[in-house]
Protein backbone atom coordinates (compact mmCIF):
# COMPACT_ATOMS: atom_id res chain seq x y z
CA UNK A 1 0.00 0.00 0.00
CA UNK A 2 1.65 3.23 -0.78
CA UNK A 3 2.19 5.62 2.12
CA UNK A 4 0.67 9.38 1.49
CA UNK A 5 1.81 11.05 4.50
CA UNK A 6 3.94 11.13 7.77
CA UNK A 7 3.27 9.36 11.08
CA UNK A 8 2.17 12.32 13.42
CA UNK A 9 4.03 15.27 14.74
CA UNK A 10 7.39 15.80 16.53
CA UNK A 11 7.64 13.76 18.78
CA UNK A 12 3.83 12.83 18.80
CA UNK A 13 2.11 9.55 20.41
CA UNK A 14 -0.73 9.33 17.85
CA UNK A 15 -3.31 7.15 18.47
CA UNK A 16 -4.98 4.44 16.07
CA UNK A 17 -8.26 4.74 17.61
CA UNK A 18 -8.46 8.77 17.64
CA UNK A 19 -6.71 8.60 13.64
CA UNK A 20 -8.39 5.17 12.11
CA UNK A 21 -5.68 4.27 9.56
CA UNK A 22 -5.31 2.21 6.88
CA UNK A 23 -5.75 -1.70 7.96
CA UNK A 24 -2.59 -4.20 8.38
CA UNK A 25 -4.89 -7.10 6.82
CA UNK A 26 -5.30 -4.49 3.43
CA UNK A 27 -1.90 -4.19 2.44
CA UNK A 28 -0.77 -5.22 -0.61
CA UNK A 29 2.15 -6.57 -2.39
CA UNK A 30 3.83 -6.72 0.88
CA UNK A 31 3.81 -10.23 2.63
CA UNK A 32 7.24 -10.06 3.18
CA UNK A 33 7.14 -6.74 5.28
CA UNK A 34 3.87 -7.91 7.30
CA UNK A 35 5.53 -11.22 7.93
CA UNK A 36 8.68 -9.55 9.75
CA UNK A 37 6.32 -7.04 11.11
CA UNK A 38 4.50 -9.63 12.72
CA UNK A 39 7.40 -11.89 14.04
CA UNK A 40 8.02 -8.64 15.99
CA UNK A 41 5.40 -8.38 17.15
CA UNK A 42 5.00 -11.21 18.78
CA UNK A 43 8.96 -11.30 19.98
CA UNK A 44 9.57 -7.59 20.47
CA UNK A 45 13.27 -8.72 21.83
CA UNK A 46 14.29 -10.07 18.16
CA UNK A 47 15.19 -6.15 17.80
CA UNK A 48 13.33 -4.49 15.65
CA UNK A 49 12.74 -4.60 11.79
CA UNK A 50 14.81 -2.07 9.46
CA UNK A 51 12.85 -1.28 6.15
CA UNK A 52 14.92 -0.18 3.26
CA UNK A 53 12.84 1.12 -0.03
CA UNK A 54 12.32 4.53 -1.86
CA UNK A 55 9.53 6.71 -0.99
CA UNK A 56 6.19 6.26 -1.15
CA UNK A 57 6.49 2.09 -0.88
CA UNK A 58 4.50 1.75 2.20
CA UNK A 59 6.25 2.37 5.15
CA UNK A 60 4.70 4.24 7.58
CA UNK A 61 1.76 3.20 6.25
CA UNK A 62 2.91 0.08 7.66
CA UNK A 63 4.50 0.97 10.86
CA UNK A 64 0.77 2.62 11.70
CA UNK A 65 -1.41 -0.08 10.55
CA UNK A 66 0.92 -2.42 12.68
CA UNK A 67 0.77 -0.31 16.01
CA UNK A 68 -3.32 -0.68 15.86
CA UNK A 69 -2.82 -4.83 16.56
CA UNK A 70 -0.76 -4.20 19.35
CA UNK A 71 -2.02 -4.03 23.18
CA UNK A 72 -1.61 0.12 23.20
CA UNK A 73 -2.33 0.09 19.88
CA UNK A 74 -0.09 3.50 19.95
CA UNK A 75 2.97 4.46 17.67
CA UNK A 76 5.59 6.72 19.28
CA UNK A 77 7.48 8.89 16.57
CA UNK A 78 11.45 9.53 16.70
CA UNK A 79 12.24 12.87 15.13
CA UNK A 80 15.32 12.88 13.78
CA UNK A 81 16.07 16.10 15.60
CA UNK A 82 15.42 14.72 19.14
CA UNK A 83 17.91 14.45 21.89
CA UNK A 84 19.00 11.59 24.04
CA UNK A 85 17.16 12.96 26.98
CA UNK A 86 14.16 13.18 24.52
CA UNK A 87 14.65 9.59 23.63
CA UNK A 88 15.81 7.98 26.95
CA UNK A 89 14.45 10.70 29.62
CA UNK A 90 15.64 12.52 32.27
CA UNK A 91 16.39 12.29 36.17
CA UNK A 92 16.45 15.19 38.21
CA UNK A 93 19.59 15.05 40.16
CA UNK A 94 19.29 18.17 42.78
CA UNK A 95 15.99 16.07 44.05
CA UNK A 96 18.03 13.19 44.62
CA UNK A 97 20.72 15.30 46.04
CA UNK A 98 18.25 17.29 48.30
CA UNK A 99 15.78 14.80 49.94
CA UNK A 100 17.41 11.00 48.08
CA UNK A 101 14.32 10.66 45.65
CA UNK A 102 14.88 10.02 42.59
CA UNK A 103 12.74 11.76 40.05
CA UNK A 104 12.30 10.66 36.73
CA UNK A 105 10.90 12.19 33.78
CA UNK A 106 10.01 9.55 31.30
CA UNK A 107 11.10 9.94 27.24
CA UNK A 108 9.76 8.59 24.17
CA UNK A 109 11.04 5.02 25.11
CA UNK A 110 8.75 4.97 27.84
CA UNK A 111 5.52 6.21 25.93
CA UNK A 112 6.35 3.03 23.25
CA UNK A 113 6.18 0.35 25.79
CA UNK A 114 3.53 -2.04 24.66
CA UNK A 115 3.48 -0.53 20.99
CA UNK A 116 5.33 1.04 18.18
CA UNK A 117 8.55 3.32 17.85
CA UNK A 118 8.72 4.27 14.79
CA UNK A 119 12.09 6.24 13.09
CA UNK A 120 11.88 7.33 9.98
CA UNK A 121 15.23 7.92 8.17
CA UNK A 122 17.11 5.89 10.77
CA UNK A 123 20.77 5.86 9.18
CA UNK A 124 20.49 9.77 9.54
CA UNK A 125 20.33 9.58 13.12
CA UNK A 126 23.78 10.21 15.29
CA UNK A 127 25.27 6.84 16.65
CA UNK A 128 24.28 7.90 20.08
CA UNK A 129 20.59 7.26 19.60
CA UNK A 130 20.24 4.73 17.43
CA UNK A 131 22.67 2.78 19.93
CA UNK A 132 20.47 3.44 22.96
CA UNK A 133 17.31 2.75 21.07
CA UNK A 134 18.43 -0.68 19.70
CA UNK A 135 19.79 -1.53 23.45
CA UNK A 136 16.33 -1.04 24.74
CA UNK A 137 14.43 -2.68 21.96
CA UNK A 138 16.52 -5.69 22.63
CA UNK A 139 16.69 -5.50 26.37
CA UNK A 140 13.09 -4.29 26.97
CA UNK A 141 14.42 -2.09 29.53
CA UNK A 142 15.72 1.43 29.51
CA UNK A 143 18.32 2.58 31.96
CA UNK A 144 18.99 6.16 33.18
CA UNK A 145 22.20 6.93 34.41
CA UNK A 146 23.30 10.41 35.67
CA UNK A 147 26.14 11.12 38.32
CA UNK A 148 26.42 7.60 39.54
CA UNK A 149 22.59 7.72 40.11
CA UNK A 150 20.04 5.36 37.72
CA UNK A 151 16.70 5.01 37.28
CA UNK A 152 15.20 1.56 34.81
CA UNK A 153 11.93 0.58 33.45
CA UNK A 154 10.12 -1.56 31.16
CA UNK A 155 10.19 -0.52 27.72
CA UNK A 156 8.79 -3.42 25.31
CA UNK A 157 8.16 -2.44 22.35
CA UNK A 158 8.96 -2.68 18.24
CA UNK A 159 10.76 -0.85 16.99
CA UNK A 160 10.84 -0.20 13.12
CA UNK A 161 13.26 1.93 11.55
CA UNK A 162 13.16 3.04 7.78
CA UNK A 163 15.91 4.32 5.25
CA UNK A 164 16.25 5.74 2.07
CA UNK A 165 19.60 3.69 0.40
CA UNK A 166 20.10 7.06 -1.80
CA UNK A 167 20.28 9.17 1.71
CA UNK A 168 23.31 6.72 2.90
CA UNK A 169 24.04 3.77 4.93
CA UNK A 170 24.26 2.49 8.60
CA UNK A 171 27.03 1.94 9.99
CA UNK A 172 27.98 -1.94 10.10
CA UNK A 173 28.06 -2.12 13.46
CA UNK A 174 24.35 -0.40 13.94
CA UNK A 175 22.83 -2.46 10.95
CA UNK A 176 23.63 -5.52 12.22
CA UNK A 177 21.76 -5.18 15.48
CA UNK A 178 18.53 -4.86 13.97
CA UNK A 179 16.58 -8.04 13.92
CA UNK A 180 14.95 -8.24 10.82
CA UNK A 181 15.27 -6.17 7.64
CA UNK A 182 13.06 -5.89 4.55
CA UNK A 183 13.98 -3.96 1.24
CA UNK A 184 11.11 -2.61 -0.13
CA UNK A 185 10.89 -2.09 -4.16
CA UNK A 186 8.59 0.37 -6.46
CA UNK A 187 5.78 -1.47 -7.82
CA UNK A 188 6.06 -2.03 -11.97
CA UNK A 189 3.53 -4.93 -11.84
CA UNK A 190 0.59 -3.12 -13.19
CA UNK A 191 -2.09 -5.49 -11.75
CA UNK A 192 -0.61 -4.89 -8.75
CA UNK A 193 -0.27 -1.41 -8.68
CA UNK A 194 -3.89 -0.92 -10.28
CA UNK A 195 -4.78 -2.58 -6.78
CA UNK A 196 -2.42 -0.96 -4.48
CA UNK A 197 -4.21 2.76 -6.13
CA UNK A 198 -7.93 1.51 -5.70
CA UNK A 199 -7.21 0.33 -2.11
CA UNK A 200 -6.32 3.76 -1.67
CA UNK A 201 -9.09 5.58 -3.11
CA UNK A 202 -11.48 3.48 -1.58
CA UNK A 203 -10.29 3.61 2.17
CA UNK A 204 -9.99 7.65 1.64
CA UNK A 205 -13.31 7.94 0.01
CA UNK A 206 -15.30 5.89 3.16
CA UNK A 207 -12.55 4.84 5.46
CA UNK A 208 -14.96 3.25 7.92
CA UNK A 209 -16.84 1.21 5.11
CA UNK A 210 -13.16 -0.15 3.83
CA UNK A 211 -12.29 -0.65 7.46
CA UNK A 212 -15.31 -2.48 8.30
CA UNK A 213 -14.58 -4.92 5.09
CA UNK A 214 -11.59 -5.76 6.67
CA UNK A 215 -12.39 -6.07 10.43
CA UNK A 216 -12.83 -9.58 10.57
CA UNK A 217 -9.61 -9.93 9.19
CA UNK A 218 -7.95 -7.18 11.92
CA UNK A 219 -9.59 -9.39 14.95
CA UNK A 220 -7.55 -12.35 13.64
CA UNK A 221 -4.17 -10.64 13.46
CA UNK A 222 -4.45 -9.60 17.15
CA UNK A 223 -5.71 -12.57 18.76
CA UNK A 224 -3.17 -14.69 17.19
CA UNK A 225 -0.54 -12.20 17.99
CA UNK A 226 -1.63 -12.66 21.50
CA UNK A 227 -1.91 -16.08 21.33
CA UNK A 228 1.16 -16.39 19.77
CA UNK A 229 3.39 -14.47 22.59
CA UNK A 230 1.92 -17.24 25.29
CA UNK A 231 2.60 -19.67 23.42
CA UNK A 232 6.69 -18.58 23.01
CA UNK A 233 7.95 -20.39 26.35
CA UNK A 234 6.31 -23.65 24.95
CA UNK A 235 8.11 -24.00 21.84
CA UNK A 236 11.30 -25.32 21.75
CA UNK A 237 14.22 -25.80 18.81
CA UNK A 238 15.34 -29.57 17.84
CA UNK A 239 19.15 -30.72 17.10
CA UNK A 240 17.97 -30.60 12.95
CA UNK A 241 16.48 -27.16 13.59
CA UNK A 242 19.98 -26.06 15.39
CA UNK A 243 21.80 -27.48 12.82
CA UNK A 244 19.82 -25.55 9.78
CA UNK A 245 20.56 -22.27 11.85
CA UNK A 246 24.26 -22.66 11.62
CA UNK A 247 24.17 -23.92 7.70
CA UNK A 248 22.22 -20.74 6.59
CA UNK A 249 24.44 -18.02 9.08
CA UNK A 250 27.84 -20.35 7.86
CA UNK A 251 26.89 -20.06 4.40
CA UNK A 252 26.39 -15.81 4.67
CA UNK A 253 29.41 -15.76 6.33
CA UNK A 254 27.94 -13.61 9.13
CA UNK A 255 29.82 -12.36 11.91
CA UNK A 256 29.31 -13.32 15.28
CA UNK A 257 26.58 -15.40 16.61
CA UNK A 258 23.84 -12.88 16.65
CA UNK A 259 22.22 -14.00 13.36
CA UNK A 260 21.78 -17.58 14.77
CA UNK A 261 19.95 -16.31 17.49
CA UNK A 262 17.87 -14.04 15.83
CA UNK A 263 16.79 -16.35 13.14
CA UNK A 264 16.08 -19.10 16.09
CA UNK A 265 13.52 -16.46 18.05
CA UNK A 266 12.13 -15.62 14.63
CA UNK A 267 11.71 -19.07 13.46
CA UNK A 268 9.88 -19.56 16.85
CA UNK A 269 7.91 -16.61 16.95
CA UNK A 270 6.34 -17.64 13.00
CA UNK A 271 5.85 -21.27 14.36
CA UNK A 272 3.74 -19.60 17.54
CA UNK A 273 1.85 -17.32 15.18
CA UNK A 274 1.42 -20.24 12.98
CA UNK A 275 0.25 -22.39 16.04
CA UNK A 276 2.14 -25.00 15.36
CA UNK A 277 3.59 -27.88 17.50
CA UNK A 278 7.12 -27.12 17.33
CA UNK A 279 9.82 -25.01 15.08
CA UNK A 280 10.47 -26.73 12.43
CA UNK A 281 13.31 -26.39 9.23
CA UNK A 282 10.98 -25.25 7.01
CA UNK A 283 10.06 -22.31 9.38
CA UNK A 284 13.84 -21.58 9.77
CA UNK A 285 13.94 -21.21 5.59
CA UNK A 286 10.93 -18.78 6.10
CA UNK A 287 12.63 -15.91 7.83
CA UNK A 288 16.21 -16.81 7.09
CA UNK A 289 16.12 -13.80 4.22
CA UNK A 290 15.13 -11.43 6.67
CA UNK A 291 17.88 -12.41 9.22
CA UNK A 292 20.52 -12.70 7.05
CA UNK A 293 19.71 -9.70 4.56
CA UNK A 294 21.75 -7.17 6.06
CA UNK A 295 23.96 -9.73 7.46
CA UNK A 296 25.50 -11.62 5.08
CA UNK A 297 29.00 -10.70 3.47
CA UNK A 298 27.82 -10.20 -0.19
CA UNK A 299 24.89 -7.42 0.79
CA UNK A 300 28.75 -5.34 1.27
CA UNK A 301 30.15 -6.83 -2.26
CA UNK A 302 26.78 -6.24 -4.43
CA UNK A 303 26.37 -2.80 -2.73
CA UNK A 304 30.11 -2.20 -3.86
CA UNK A 305 29.54 -4.30 -7.27
CA UNK A 306 26.31 -1.65 -7.87
CA UNK A 307 28.74 1.65 -7.04
CA UNK A 308 31.36 0.37 -9.61
CA UNK A 309 28.68 -0.50 -12.20
CA UNK A 310 26.97 2.93 -12.35
CA UNK A 311 30.57 4.65 -13.16
CA UNK A 312 32.23 5.04 -9.41
CA UNK A 313 35.07 2.81 -10.35
CA UNK A 314 37.96 3.60 -8.45
CA UNK A 315 41.11 5.14 -9.76
CA UNK A 316 43.50 2.62 -9.80
CA UNK A 317 41.25 0.20 -11.88
CA UNK A 318 41.02 2.29 -14.94
CA UNK A 319 44.77 3.08 -14.48
CA UNK A 320 45.79 -0.50 -14.37
CA UNK A 321 43.50 -1.30 -16.73
CA UNK A 322 44.77 1.42 -19.42
CA UNK A 323 47.95 0.38 -19.07
CA UNK A 324 47.80 -3.19 -19.03
CA UNK A 325 48.77 -3.40 -14.51
CA UNK A 326 47.31 -5.65 -12.80
CA UNK A 327 48.75 -3.98 -9.52
CA UNK A 328 45.46 -2.39 -8.41
CA UNK A 329 43.67 -5.71 -7.73
CA UNK A 330 45.96 -6.60 -5.12
CA UNK A 331 46.43 -2.87 -3.83
CA UNK A 332 44.73 -2.20 -0.18
CA UNK A 333 42.21 1.13 -0.34
CA UNK A 334 43.91 2.05 2.78
CA UNK A 335 47.15 2.38 0.98
CA UNK A 336 47.73 6.32 0.91
CA UNK A 337 49.89 5.48 -1.94
CA UNK A 338 47.32 3.24 -3.88
CA UNK A 339 47.65 3.87 -7.70
CA UNK A 340 51.06 4.29 -7.61
CA UNK A 341 53.11 3.31 -10.48
CA UNK A 342 57.31 2.44 -9.51
CA UNK A 343 60.05 4.16 -11.70
CA UNK A 344 60.99 2.46 -14.88
CA UNK A 345 64.08 2.73 -16.59
CA UNK A 346 64.44 5.04 -19.61
CA UNK A 347 67.37 4.85 -22.15
CA UNK A 348 68.95 8.36 -22.37
CA UNK A 349 69.59 10.26 -25.35
CA UNK A 350 71.91 12.71 -26.22
CA UNK A 351 70.97 16.14 -27.58
CA UNK A 352 73.45 18.01 -29.64
CA UNK A 353 74.14 21.64 -29.31
CA UNK A 354 72.86 21.41 -25.91
CA UNK A 355 75.86 22.19 -23.43
CA UNK A 356 76.27 20.91 -19.94
CA UNK A 357 75.24 23.07 -16.78
CA UNK A 358 78.96 22.13 -15.35
CA UNK A 359 80.44 22.79 -18.58
CA UNK A 360 79.27 26.26 -18.12
CA UNK A 361 80.49 26.78 -14.81
CA UNK A 362 84.19 25.69 -15.87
Amino acid sequence: MQETDDVGSVGSVASTAARPGFPFAALIGQASLQQALVLAAIDPGLGGVLISGPRGTAKSTAARALAELLPEGQLVNLPLGASEDRLIGTLDIETVLRDGSVRFSPGLLAKAHRGVLYVDEVNLLPDALVDALLDAAASGVNTVERDGVSHSHDASFVLIGTMNPEEGELRPQLIDRFGLMVELQNAFEPRVRQAIVKARFAFDVDPAGFRAAYAEQQASYVQRIRSARAALPLLSFDDAVHARVSALCIDAAVDGLRADLVMLRAARALAAFERADAVTVQHVERVADAVLLHRRRQHDSQHANQRQQEGEARPQDIAGSASGHTTASTTSCADPDWGYLPPEPMAAVPVKGVIPLDAKKR
